[in-house]
């Protein structure tokens, strides 16, 4: 089958990015696609590439990237969540007038909801974790 996922809870606030995770893998294991998980709202804060964890912590951000690396799998924030928080990539911090500091971490893209709607039409399942 064919999965899509919607994360909206904060990495550090909730446990909504972790339960993705563990969910994603899962899923992966059983030889399921999954074509695109979504990061909206306070989610989008797990796509901060700035973000440093500490030694004695799991590196949420780092499993996230080995996970899209091993299924071919889209790892999307919303573009205007994303904004709001400060999270931009070069070109949309130039577009803005800001200094073209790269804020998005490797192996992610902006996107606009359209994306997620997309991958709800192309999926058999689209799976929402909630902060």
């Amino acid at each position: 089958m064919k999965y899509a996922l919607l994360v909206n809870g904060a990495p550090l606030d909730s446990q909504a990015a972790r339960s993705a995770l563990y969910f994603s893998q899962a899923l992966l294991e059983r030889g399921h696609h999954l074509l695109r998980v979504f990061f909206y709202g306070a989610g989008v804060q797990l796509g901060n590439g700035l973000q440093i964890s500490a030694q004695d912590e799991s590196n949420l951000l780092g499993e996230w990237q080995a996970l899209a690396l091993a299924g071919n799998t889209e790892l999307v924030l919303c573009i205007a969540a994303a904004q709001r928080r400060g999270i931009l990539s070069a070109a949309e911090a130039l577009r803005h007038g800001r200094p073209p500091v790269e804020m998005l971490a490797t192996g992610f893209t902006l996107a606009g909801l359209g994306t997620l709607v997309d991958a709800a039409l192309d999926v058999d399942r689209l799976v929402t974790f909630q902060g």
